[in-house]
């Protein structure tokens, strides 16, 4: 390993320690460590929405996937940016302006309580377990990816090296909570946009002249292999990815946080473009890597990586690299924040110390970033996981738990309490039970029958039972009333 490498690695971890340290200045209540305070910028906002939305998947997973299946990953990165286009069109708006309305809710589980007006802290509680368990696997699939990183570049031993990772992401989310996080993630948006669209022009100048007959079918098809329904299945499946946007907490804490939202518009062209050209960048990783690498490498997820070694010096191969990291640390940060959100504000303060102070609040936030932390480190000792199962398991997982959920909850002044616990349950239900079946039908990304369960629940519970009280409604027109004054 060329010394220059360690040397990159060691500055950029100065660097985000550096952020994690003034963030820790800034954070002195609980609203602080989990939305910031609600002060983020437009540009903050949308980069660290699209970095924390795309994880270490977009630089192994992604580009494996094309590199392995063709250009049919193409399907997958389309329903990707028409969901971060659609979620920030129709729910990121008017999710900044119900959460503040309904009693300035701070976290996904305290807004679905507080617009439904559920005393019974049920609806709160299970938002609250169904994120601590999705996030836990999101969060190893991170660390996962990471070990990996730290395996081929330093030759360290894959449990060591996934531990490293870990450390080094939980010292700065321990210390600055939400700003550090979101801080860390813009300049980390930056740097992975810069590798994904240097290495694959690096790697075509240095393949030279192509040769066609590498990349035929199946790889140079956009359709998968499989014929008929099949076929159409993994198309659906692979499409299906973008409905998960809807309900993904740590994208929608992006939302919650924007300072104002009259800024919305423009986050959402930047965070829109950022996504476009990243994917893209992926996508031709995954190609360049077919030419570079025809004798196909065994762990497909590393070409990104074997791509850098190969064709850059050591001190910019480093900074590259570092972009992988940038990319699983920007992810996991924003996840175990949004599960110390879960378990210091949905459990403890909401169903045991309704009286805690600020402090108190926002040492039970860093401990419960340790504690999730931990428990993910212990599901990823795996080395054969793959990155991109993993995240696609928890992304199902939110997107049909929460996503029906929230978008009924902001458009449908009918719905109620009954309907919000049923969409968050059978969304959730549906996707663990659907996982775990295979074969015809059941070959389809659980993610869209768990939508469709979900959005089904909401309404039939909800027709089924009582109105929602005076008011919630009340504060539903309120919020309307205030998104038309904005728009006007």
């Amino acid at each position: 390993m060329d010394k220059s490498v360690l040397i990159t690695f060691a500055l950029y971890f100065i660097g985000v320690f550096v952020i994690g340290i003034a963030a820790w200045a800034r954070t002195s209540s609980i609203s602080d460590y989990i939305l910031g305070g609600r002060r983020l910028g437009s540009l903050v906002s949308a980069l660290s929405a699209g970095a924390s939305d795309m994880s270490g998947w977009l630089l192994l997973g992604l580009p494996g996937l094309v590199y392995s299946s063709g250009l049919q990953g193409l399907w997958l990165a389309g329903g990707l940016l028409a969901g971060t286009y659609l979620n920030w069109t129709v729910v990121a708006k008017r999710l900044r302006v119900f959460s503040q309305i309904f009693n300035n809710s701070l976290t996904i589980p305290e807004y679905l309580e507080n617009r439904f007006e559920d005393h019974s802290g049920m609806l709160r509680s299970i938002s609250a377990l169904m994120i601590l368990f999705f996030f836990t696997i999101y969060t190893s699939s991170g660390l996962v990816a990471g070990g990996k990183l730290f395996n081929s570049i330093f030759s360290i031993p894959y449990e060591r090296a996934m531990i490293l990772g870990a450390a080094s992401v939980l010292i700065y989310t321990f210390m600055g909570g939400f700003l550090a996080v979101s801080w860390t993630d813009a300049f980390q948006a930056l740097l992975m946009l810069s590798a994904l669209l240097v290495v694959p022009i690096l790697a075509f100048f240095d393949v030279g002249q192509i040769d066609k007959s590498i990349f035929s079918e199946p790889a140079g098809s956009l359709m998968p292999k499989e014929e008929g329904l099949a076929q159409f299945i993994a198309i659906a499946s692979l499409c299906g990815w973008g409905l998960g946007y809807f309900g993904q907490p740590h994208i929608l804490a992006r939302f919650m946080a924007i300072d104002s939202p009259n800024n919305i518009p423009k986050a959402k062209t930047i965070g829109t473009s950022w996504a476009a050209l990243a994917m893209a960048g992926a996508i031709l990783v995954g190609i360049a890597g077919t030419f570079y690498f025809p004798d196909r490498l065994q762990d497909a997820e590393k070409v990104f990586i074997f791509l850098v070694q190969n064709l850059m010096h050591p001190a910019l191969a480093g900074i590259c690299l570092a972009a992988i990291l940038a990319a699983i640390m920007s992810t996991a940060d924003s996840q175990l924040l949004v599960s110390a959100s879960a378990l210091a504000e949905d459990f403890y303060r909401a169903r045991f110390r309704p009286n805690a102070g600020q402090k108190e609040l926002v040492w039970i936030g860093r401990i419960t970033v340790l504690m999730v932390c931990l428990v993910a480190v212990y599901f990823a000792r795996n080395p054969q996981s793959r990155v991109l199962e993993m995240v696609s398991y928890a992304w199902a997982g939110f997107g049909a738990g929460f996503g029906p959920t929230i978008i009924f909850s902001l458009f449908w002044q009918r719905m109620n309490r009954y309907g919000a616990i049923s969409g968050v349950l059978a969304g959730g239900i549906c996707v663990v039970i659907w996982k775990n079946l295979s074969g015809g039908i059941f070959d389809l990304y659980e993610m869209i029958p768990g939508v469709m369960a979900s959005a089904l629940a909401i309404v039939i519970v909800s027709y089924a039972t009582n109105p929602p009280g005076e008011q919630t409604s009340k504060l539903f027109k309120k919020s309307v009333q205030m998104l038309n004054q904005a728009s006007a």
